[in-house]
């Protein structure tokens, strides 16, 4: 029916792309009035055609044609059965779903696999004299690599099993319009905003760094502050600076105030001069001194890299109470793989890996199985001093103690090790 141009009111399923319709001609009383510009679908799990829309030339009114009014489609043109033009001249309102505006080579964020694909063309179904938007196609031209979705809509099962290959069903088609907190009338878009909070900020950063700038905005408008901020120390320094150029100061500086000062020096030192000044007059006053002398480089003293972010727990606390309170004390924390055993007065006593936690007699104090032999740095200690031990021990953090050995913070592997070819001589 679509490729001979037979009309589209008989009871055979049909089949074929959007990109195969659009742009032809359209037909009334035998004579071409304009060109099918779009098509609109009533948005659900099964999306039904409601309209076509049809531009026309020389400045006449487009149109906008009910599906009931489409005679016959064919891959070279569009037949319409209308009274008369007047009563069908309009525009699309804010509420109608387009495939070509909305759908077609957009972005499209695979939930369940944490990917980022484009949507090149859309498979229609002509039935019992309705046509439906059934699947988006990833397939064509190779442009596919990891799809990961359920299986297609049971209407979709008679279709031939090499095109279910090929296809998505539309059920599972999570488009992402470049201004998404504005894109009303679409209920995927708040299961969109719920999952993102669930995904790790370094599969974050992977699907934000293969977004167009409009939609990375878009995207990380919607995430919290913890894990934008989070999200943001993942992306490369490119990135980053195309990213934070386009937020507000003010959002900036409550990112940068969630990170370390290492963290949060290795940001803004891939931005102009001016625009990190301007962000640093916004945050805390003495975490923003910190980071002034790290990207000066006028101290290497390691206490600027310190974050005070950290477990902290008495001597007699039983392991099966550390083991179940865990997730609360660490929650929030920057470091959370030791455990820091300290007195009333911040001395530290010892520390315990989560890993040695986990394994102990749950009966036990934490006293009984800490590590008392614990290498740290002073607060006098630099930048050199912490790669050294980083480079002999292999840990994932080192505490920074005073002179009474009283903690003040720990240094973490990613403050040094990953930014310290910035910083260091």
């Amino acid at each position: 029916m679509i490729n001979n141009g037979t009309a589209l009111k008989n009871y055979e399923e049909q089949t074929y792309f959007l990109t195969s319709i659009l742009g032809n001609k359209v037909l009334w009383n035998n004579k071409k009035i304009g060109k099918l510009a779009d098509i609109v679908i009533m948005d659900g799990n099964i999306a039904e055609v409601t309209h076509f829309y049809v531009t026309r030339p020389f400045g006449y009114p487009s149109l906008l044609v009910p599906w009931e009014k489409v005679k016959s489609v064919s891959n070279k043109e569009a037949v319409i059965d209308i009274e008369g033009m007047e009563q069908y001249q309009g525009e699309p309102n804010d509420k109608m779903v387009l495939l070509r505006d909305h759908i077609l080579d957009k972005k499209v964020l695979d939930l369940d696999g944490r990917e980022v694909d484009v949507v090149y063309d859309v498979k229609l179904v002509g039935r019992n004299q309705k046509l439906y938007a059934t699947d988006v196609d990833f397939s064509r031209y190779g442009l596919i690599r990891r799809v990961h979705l359920k299986f297609l809509a049971d209407f979709i099962n008679k279709l031939a099993e090499r095109m279910k290959d090929q296809t998505v069903s539309w059920t599972y088609m999570q488009p992402l319009p470049k201004q998404i907190s504005s894109f009303k009338g679409d209920v995927r878009l708040k299961v969109l905003k719920e999952r993102l909070a669930e995904i790790h900020p370094v599969d974050m950063a992977d699907i934000i760094e293969d977004l167009d700038h409009e939609q990375r905005v878009a995207i990380f408008d919607e995430l919290e502050t913890e894990h934008a901020s989070d999200t943001l120390e993942e992306i490369n320094p490119n990135v980053q600076r195309d990213l934070v150029s386009s937020l507000r100061k003010e959002k900036v500086a409550r990112l940068v105030n969630e990170m370390t000062t290492g963290q949060a020096a290795d940001l803004l030192a891939v931005l102009p001069a001016s625009e990190a000044s301007s962000i640093l007059e916004l945050i805390e006053p003495d975490k923003a001194q910190k980071i002034r002398s790290i990207l000066s480089k006028q101290e290497q003293n390691i206490i600027n890299f310190a974050t005070v972010s950290l477990i902290k727990l008495p001597p007699d606390k039983v392991v099966t109470e550390a083991r179940k309170e865990y997730r609360h004390f660490a929650k929030g924390k920057d470091a959370v793989m030791y455990l820091h055993i300290v007195d009333n007065n911040d001395k530290l006593l010892g520390i315990i890996d989560i890993k040695e936690l986990l394994q102990a007699e749950g009966e036990a104090q934490l006293k009984d199985i800490m590590e008392d032999n614990v290498i740290t740095l002073d607060q006098d200690s630099t930048l050199e001093d912490a790669s050294i031990l980083f480079d002999r021990y292999d840990f994932r953090s080192i505490p920074v103690v005073d002179n009474f050995h009283r903690i003040l913070g720990v240094i973490l592997y990613r403050d040094v090790m990953e930014l310290k070819h910035r910083f260091m001589n």
